[in-house]
C-alpha cells in the first residue's frame, strides 16, 4: 500500500512541475499588453476593411477600438454597412493571460444607407415600389458579443466572436438593430 501511495505521489508532483514548466514557455503572457487584428471574414464576405486594436489591462480584461470601411454596397449579404468605429470593452473566463472564451461590451458609431421602398402609382393606376438609397444615416449603437480567443506561442492570435446591438434614438426609417462578429487573425505584441 506504501508503494503504491508514494508512486501516486510522485506521479501528481511530475505533472504539476511539468504544468508548472508549460505554463512558463508561454512568452505570449509575459509583458505582452497589444494586439493588432484584421477581421478576415469581414474582408471576403462583406468587403469590409475591419482593423482592430487591444489593450489588455490584466490577464482577465481587456479594451479595444475597431474601425471598420466599407468598399461595396452591392454586396447582397450587408449592403447598408459604410463605416463604424466600436469601442469595446471584453472580461475573459479563463485560467490562461486574457485568452479563452469572453464577453464584450460594446458601443458603435456607424454610417448606413437608408435603403428602403416607397410607393406610388403609376399613370395606369397600378401600386409600384420605388427603391430609394439616397439617404445616409449615422447612429450609435450598443450591444453585447461573445467569442473566443486563441494565442500560439509565438504571439498569433485568432478569435470568433458574434453580437448584436441595439440603435438607440432614430426614428421609424432607421434601422433598430446592429450586428458585429467576425473570424480575426492578430498579433499580441
Amino acid at each position: 500500500m506504501k508503494k503504491i501511495t508514494i508512486l501516486i505521489l510522485i506521479c501528481i508532483s511530475t505533472i504539476s512541475i511539468a504544468q508548472e514548466k508549460q505554463e512558463e514557455n508561454y512568452p505570449q503572457d509575459i509583458n505582452k499588453k497589444h494586439e493588432i487584428k484584421l477581421n478576415a471574414l469581414g474582408l471576403i464576405a462583406f468587403e469590409w476593411l475591419d482593423v482592430s486594436y487591444e489593450y489588455l489591462i490584466n490577464e482577465e480584461s481587456s479594451f479595444g477600438t475597431g474601425l471598420l470601411i466599407g468598399f461595396n454596397n452591392d454586396s447582397s449579404l450587408d449592403e447598408y454597412r459604410k463605416f463604424s468605429l466600436t469601442p469595446y470593452y471584453r472580461r475573459y473566463f479563463s485560467n490562461k493571460y486574457a485568452r479563452g472564451f469572453f464577453v464584450e461590451g460594446f458601443g458603435m458609431l456607424h454610417s448606413y444607407e437608408n435603403n428602403y421602398y416607397d410607393y406610388y402609382y403609376d399613370i395606369n393606376g397600378n401600386y409600384q415600389p420605388n427603391y430609394n438609397n439616397d439617404d445616409t444615416k449615422t447612429e450609435f449603437a450598443v450591444g453585447i458579443a461573445v467569442g473566443g480567443k486563441f494565442i500560439s506561442k509565438k504571439g498569433f492570435t485568432t478569435e470568433i466572436y458574434l453580437g448584436i446591438g441595439r440603435n438607440l434614438g432614430g426614428d421609424n426609417s432607421s434601422l433598430e438593430a446592429v450586428g458585429r462578429g467576425g473570424i480575426s487573425l492578430g498579433y499580441r505584441f
